[in-house]
């Protein structure tokens, strides 16, 4: 049982708040084709899997599979203890005292239609010896639609318009410089909006921050179901499936050796289906 100050609760509730529009909405677009597919939620404690003494926190592990989301996982965590010491060093403000606590939104969406774009979205408040958000979304067609890449970058360019002249154009540039794949010289979609370390040094910041990380998530809400609307109805072939495929492969590269959330997962005692959600359910290599 980990205890929360203001700040952490704050954050804590917004995260688990926007998980249950999301499902909400994903929910709706699954009826709209006559599917009655709906969210399974798994609860998890990192208590009972055996952490340290001195740790614990869990989350919910939230996954849907219908005819128009093939895979999709939305899941809530709420964590606190200490980092090992290895990894405490690579970790913001950790270096000299490992206590750590975390709390965030991780979602993957892969479509049964490639057409469709799958997704990632993850949003998170961290504390050591200091706080900060972090997070971003970033869009990953299998068949890319230079329309919905358009209104994916524009929706989030407004998300970020608030906060600074040039926030946007930073965290488009963060994302696509992090979601590349270095062994294959290729980036793992269209891009999107990468941020990290967004201090929180007193009240002002920290509202300030938690602001951008809610127009991000809200921003996502809005625009993504637009996308899905827009292609989960069109007719594709078995070559277009086999592409999609192929491309999963890639993504599922990606997730298993560059992405920090998945290394902060294992690193911390996380659940490991929790974890390995991001990865698709199906997906070839050749």
């Amino acid at each position: 049982m980990i205890s929360l100050d203001p700040q952490q609760q704050t954050a804590r509730n917004w995260f688990e708040s926007l998980r249950d529009r999301i499902c909400a909405e994903f929910e709706s677009i699954e009826a709209e084709v006559g599917s009655d597919a709906r969210f399974t939620y798994t609860p998890w404690d990192r208590e009972a899997d055996g952490v340290a003494p001195g740790e614990g926190g869990g989350g919910v592990r939230g996954v849907m599979t219908g005819q128009v989301f093939e895979k999709v996982g939305v899941n809530v965590s709420t964590v606190g203890g200490q980092f090992a010491p290895d990894f405490a060093a690579s970790i913001h403000g950790a270096g000299d005292d490992p206590r750590f606590f975390a709390t965030g939104i991780s979602l993957v969406a892969h479509m049964a239609n490639p057409h469709v774009p799958a997704v990632h979205m993850n949003t998170r408040f961290l504390a050591t010896t200091k706080r900060w958000f972090g997070g971003g979304a970033d869009l990953n067609p299998p068949i890319p639609y230079q329309e919905d890449t358009d209104a994916f970058h524009a929706r989030l360019r407004a998300a970020c318009a608030p906060f600074g002249p040039d926030v946007y154009e930073r965290y488009a540039k963060w994302a696509e410089d992090y979601f590349y794949i270095p062994h294959r010289g290729v980036h793992r979609g269209v891009g999107g909006i990468f941020y990290d370390h967004l201090e929180c040094g007193d009240d002002a910041e920290y509202d300030r921050n938690l602001q951008l990380t809610q127009a991000v998530g809200e921003a996502f809400l809005d625009i993504f179901p637009q996308i899905v609307r827009r292609r989960m109805g069109l007719p594709f072939t078995e070559a277009e499936r086999d592409a999609q495929l192929i491309w999963r492969g890639r993504y599922a590269e990606f997730n298993l050796v560059y992405d920090r959330g998945t290394l902060f997962g294992l690193k911390t005692g996380g659940n490991i289906d929790a974890i390995l959600m991001s990865l698709p359910p199906l997906a070839k290599w050749s």
